[in-house]
């Protein structure tokens, strides 16, 4: 069993391709796994740190802001592709997989463009409710295209799509944490609410102030909550929670590597709308407030969230809202017992569990049509 996966550049296209060779390679102990990504980017750090192999293609992105330094950048980008389609070809011919994953990104096009003109058969897997432009370029070559979200025939052909789910941390779709030792974990009293609020990994500047000015509120209702701040606001919220003595409410985090300990030990969520937070929010069934990035292409967040909003599975406040509404939303939600209970057997009832597993079944049954 050889397998080449590729994409990256975020980590919404990274952890489900490392959760997608993960699978892999419980079923194919034997498995030899190889990512293709683009030079500079965070799955070069991240791939190697989970144990596999990567190579990068000198490729990048459109810059959508028309400055001179990014219009210079995209003059060179017809280059870059020729140069990673020509790498690519060479690493694919000596590798010579029987099946090659995209998961969206930069190096995605070029990699799975070349596996399909070289007769080798391709798989995407798609995280959003609204397709990435990678994706929807490659759906024409692909055998097939594995989604998170219905309603996805408006962008792939409907005989190619495979319900599967998106694969997440394994922690997480198992979630067997006991509940004081989560507590002892982030020294939090279980005789108060919790909400867990986090904005990625780099954290949200938006949801980050909306903290920080409103630390008073934690307090004056005996509310707890894990912040997760991203590396650039995690000094200055520190000295906010010292400066407004409320350490005992408000408890700073820069990174949570323990995020089944979280959510736990949360009645409520404040989070981005990312496809991934989306899917694993969906297993732990949490009560949810989205606030979508609106700095992501095409605004899918806003979609990804307004898919969970119209099923009353989460609430969504708008970024540009969320100063003003997204602390009192989510008091309001834990003052509502009903509320809760209803949102999280709404959002419990769009987990896809165990979608790694489910995407290497389509890949099964590719690789056996192939032989």
């Amino acid at each position: 069993m050889k397998a080449i996966i590729s994409g990256g550049g975020t980590g919404g296209h990274i952890f489900p391709a490392i959760a997608i060779a993960n699978a892999i390679k419980k079923r194919y102990p034997e498995a030899d796994i190889l990512f293709v990504g683009a030079e500079g980017r965070m799955e070069m750090e991240k791939v190697p740190a989970a144990g596999y192999r990567i190579v990068g293609l000198p490729i990048a992105g459109l810059q959508r802001k028309l400055t001179p330094a990014n219009i210079a950048r995209n003059l060179m980008l017809p280059f870059k592709m020729m140069r990673s389609r020509h790498k690519v070809k060479a690493i694919i011919k000596d590798f010579n997989p029987d099946i090659v994953v995209g998961v969206g990104g930069f190096a995605s096009e070029p990699t799975l463009k070349a596996a399909e003109s070289m007769g080798f058969p391709t798989l995407l897997q798609e995280q959003n409710s609204y397709a990435g432009l990678t994706n929807k370029m490659l759906a024409k070559g692909a055998r097939k295209i594995c989604v998170a979200y219905e309603g996805m025939e408006r962008f792939f052909p409907a005989d190619k799509i495979v319900m599967t789910g998106n694969p997440v941390r394994e922690a997480i779709e198992k979630m067997n944490v006991d509940r004081d030792e989560a507590l002892r974990h982030f020294n939090l009293d279980g005789n108060s609410k919790i909400i867990l609020s986090v904005g990625g990994s780099l954290g949200a500047r938006s949801i980050n102030n909306m903290i920080k000015d409103n630390l008073s509120l934690f307090k004056d209702n005996n509310v707890q909550i894990i912040w997760q701040t991203g590396k650039w606001m995690y000094d200055e919220a520190k000295l906010s929670v010292e400066q407004a003595g409320v350490g005992q409410w408000v408890k700073v985090h820069q990174f949570i590597s323990r995020m089944d300990m979280a959510y736990t030990v949360a009645d409520a969520v404040i989070s981005r709308a990312g496809a991934i937070a989306i899917s694993e929010l969906c297993l732990v069934g949490k009560p949810t407030i989205l606030i979508p990035s609106p700095n992501v292409a095409e605004d899918h967040q806003t979609k990804n969230a307004m898919a969970l909003a119209d099923k009353g599975a989460a609430i969504m406040v708008r970024d540009s809202e969320c100063h003003d509404k997204g602390i009192q939303s989510v008091l309001h939600l834990l003052d509502d017992k009903a509320k809760q209970t209803e949102m999280s057997k709404n959002i419990l009832a769009l987990a896809k569990p165990q979608a790694a597993e489910s995407i290497v079944n389509e890949i099964d049954k590719i690789i056996n049509k192939k032989q």
